[in-house]
């Protein structure tokens, strides 16, 4: 069964931009499955997450329960998702993998948020992405690839059009792994994509982007194996 795996930028379900952001993704998401492309979406926990987790901790809960509290809220956007695609999605969220292997069967598009405490979203995706041989596995992030620093911080940061998993895991490997802190890619994702080969490619979280890097046109950046 071949398919797309698309991470969705947790970015995306902002409160005050959500209005904006989603339809145009929904549209794209619409088009592409009447068109015969089989999609799994993972959507990020975002803001949601966020706010919950910075709560918690400020309250003392430890990290297993604010990584809990990350996953819930990831399933609450891949709910609203499911909404927003109608009768195109799988009715339900998948919470482990068998279940979104057995949605993927049916030909809906599959929408999850998290499955595992202390798992990434990008390590969600690159695990379905691996489990359902899928043709593709789209990072769909913030920025529109990887780059040799934050460009957000650093003016010379250069984007990268290809990166390998070897330098990600330079990169990504010593990364914060505190509820909440998931970098652009974590170290589980980083080796679920080497050890399976995939075909894997980080782009912006638009419209454009995505159905570019579906339809194999060079954009974003290229995870070479």
């Amino acid at each position: 069964m071949k398919g797309t795996v698309i991470k969705i930028s947790g970015s995306t379900f902002y409160w005050n931009e959500v209005d904006k952001n989603l339809p145009p993704l929904l549209r794209l998401f619409k088009d592409l499955a009447a068109s015969g492309e089989r999609l799994v979406l993972v959507a990020g926990g975002g803001e949601t997450a966020r706010r919950y987790i910075a709560a918690g901790r400020k309250l003392g809960v430890d990290e297993s329960m604010l990584d809990d509290l990350g996953l819930r809220a990831a399933r609450l956007n891949a709910e609203l998702l499911v909404g927003g695609l109608g009768d195109m999605a799988f009715p339900t969220v998948p919470e482990n993998m068998d279940q979104a292997a057995e949605a993927f069967g049916t030909g809906k598009i599959v929408v999850v948020g998290g499955f595992h405490p202390g798992h990434s979203t990008n390590a969600v995706a690159a695990l379905l992405a691996e489990r359902l041989h899928a043709n593709l596995f789209v990072n769909a992030t913030d920025v529109d690839g990887v780059y040799t620093a934050d460009p957000n911080k650093d003016g010379r940061a250069k984007k990268l059009d290809r990166v390998s998993t070897t330098e990600l895991r330079k990169m990504f490997g010593d990364g914060e792994m505190r509820a909440g802190t998931y970098e652009l890619l974590d170290l589980l994702a980083v080796n679920i994509i080497e050890r399976s080969k995939m075909e894997t490619v980080i782009v912006k979280c638009e419209p454009s982007s995505i159905n570019k890097a579906i339809k194999g046109e060079p954009i974003g950046t290229l995870v070479v194996v």
